[in-house]
């Protein structure tokens, strides 16, 4: 009996968390809860705050100053029961700088303090000129690796950008997720790195022919 409850979850689990919605304002919360828990071992996020419990307080605040308008501009989706989740922005529309900086320099750690905004500054040398929606954040719950949600979550962005013929561009500090980038038309533009930060690989992705 116990093995059929679970297949049974397992099968009606991966059809419910492959229903990519957009995400309102109301569900602000439980998008940025899912994404703390799928950054937990990214190597930017831990940059910053390397100690955990600083960085399960703070995330929330500077997802929110980073990400917080895609809910604005209905670029925000989930999958299923917040299994995944993916935070766009819409060309011409920028995170709250302002507020990002003034988490990290009150909440961050030392390095990151003093190296983060020029690791900043160097990023901005990579955006697109041509108008380009950029992908802030991306990620999926631990427990649903290897379902392929995070397939359907760029699948279902880049599907619009093709249609729209327009860039998109996006920033990793993760290699692992690399490869499934650049399955979805992304290619790299080269690295940054300062001092004690990690490797961050800025990618372009030009609209695809369908």
């Amino acid at each position: 009996m116990l093995i059929c409850n679970t297949s049974a979850f397992d099968i009606v689990g991966i059809m419910t968390t492959l229903d990519i919605k957009t995400a309102i304002e109301s569900d602000m919360y439980s998008v940025i809860e899912v994404l703390k828990r799928a950054f937990v071992s990214d190597p930017i996020a831990r940059w910053f705050w390397p100690d955990p419990s600083n960085y399960f307080y703070n995330f929330f605040r500077f997802a929110r100053a980073f990400g917080g308008k895609a809910f604005e501009q209905k670029s925000a989706y989930y999958i299923g029961n917040y299994s995944g989740a993916a935070l766009w922005l819409p060309p011409d529309v920028d995170p709250d700088v302002d507020t990002m900086m003034s988490i990290l320099q009150t909440t961050s750690s030392k390095e990151s303090q003093t190296d983060g905004p020029k690791v900043f500054e160097k990023l901005s040398q990579f955006h697109p000129h041509e108008p380009y929606w950029y992908l802030l954040s991306i990620g999926v719950d631990p427990l649903y690796h290897g379902k392929g949600l995070g397939t359907a979550l760029m699948e279902h962005a880049t599907t619009k950008f093709d249609k729209d013929n327009i860039t998109a561009y996006l920033e990793s500090s993760n290699e692992r997720n690399i490869s499934l980038y650049k399955r979805h038309g992304f290619e790299s533009l080269g690295t940054v790195q300062l001092n004690t930060s990690p490797t961050i690989y800025p990618m372009i992705r030009k609209p695809k022919a369908r």
